[in-house]
């Protein structure tokens, strides 16, 4: 089987009071580039994710997005700076002597002071947030390599068809080619006819500019080329995997033997079946950026 690069999955997991929320999607790429947006409690794991990924894609842009909700009661603490607050207290009397002013402290007003108390979350446990956040991660590349295969199958089925009617093309090609060197004899005759009348016609002389008009628009090996070509497409497009680099460097190779078959066409049926041909190869071409 073949995949798209582009393609989306999701997964919500809930264990132990959390809930963790992966959403990934992706475009086509030349090489894999993974984006993640998380929340910077989950940020230990960013190696771990990336590796976790490349048991289901190769190639691609990837964006993935994870949300974490934490239920727990008790997964913040308060604390209390004993420091800080005698440090306060000290200052205020220092005031009240300073400046004849009532000792009116009290601990209600010394708590309200700046970082006197804080609240803290307590530490993670990174192994049980792992266990969570792994099955979220499998869970939505599951779904997300399921809608890549799934567009995989309808572009392979779009690309053997456009090879078929490739495969149309070069036939008519391969037929009408031997036709030109008898039109083309024909013509010759003609017009040393009407340039000699009656005389002679030397055979082994038009023999020998046939001959070199052959050598000219003979497009035999790149026939035989393109042909092979598009067969090892088709198949590898049956056979899937990662194919998506291999057949763009097939792509180019089918373009340039199109395009020498048009530089050496001289005829107008040629030259409008090889114009036909390169924009089919162009389709091609286009499709198979989208193939992991």
């Amino acid at each position: 089987m073949i995949k798209s690069m582009t393609g989306f999955g999701r997964c919500e997991m809930e264990e132990s009071n959390r809930k963790i929320t992966v959403e990934m999607k992706s475009v086509n790429h030349r090489y894999l580039d993974v984006n993640i947006k998380m929340p910077k409690k989950l940020s230990f794991f960013e190696s771990s994710i990336r590796n976790e990924l490349k048991n289901y894609v190769q190639r691609g842009k990837i964006d993935i997005f994870i949300t974490y909700e934490d239920f727990s009661e008790n997964n913040v603490c308060i604390k209390y700076n004993k420091d800080l607050a005698a440090e306060y207290l000290k200052y205020l009397r220092d005031m009240s002597e300073e400046f004849g002013l009532d000792d009116d402290i009290r601990v209600s007003t010394l708590s309200r002071y700046p970082e006197v108390f804080s609240m803290e979350e307590q530490m993670v446990d990174e192994e049980e947030i792992w266990k969570v956040l792994s099955k979220a991660i499998d869970g939505a590349a599951e779904n997300f390599v399921e809608t890549r295969i799934k567009e995989g199958k309808n572009l392979a089925e779009d690309l053997i068809a456009k090879l078929d009617n490739m495969l149309e093309h070069v036939a008519f090609i391969e037929e009408r080619s031997p036709q030109l060197m008898d039109e083309y004899r024909k013509k010759l005759e003609d017009r040393v006819k009407e340039l000699l009348g009656d005389a002679n016609i030397d055979e082994s002389r038009l023999l020998t500019e046939v001959t070199i008009f052959a050598d000219k628009v003979c497009v035999d090996e790149e026939i035989v080329r393109l042909k092979s070509h598009i067969e090892t497409t088709k198949q590898t497009l049956i056979d899937g995997g990662s194919i998506g680099r291999k057949l763009d460097f097939i792509a180019q190779e089918m373009n340039r033997e199109a395009n020498t078959i048009l530089s050496k066409a001289n005829d107008l049926d040629i030259s409008n079946r090889g114009i036909e041909l390169k924009t089919e190869i162009e389709k091609v071409r286009e499709q198979i950026q989208n193939i992991e």
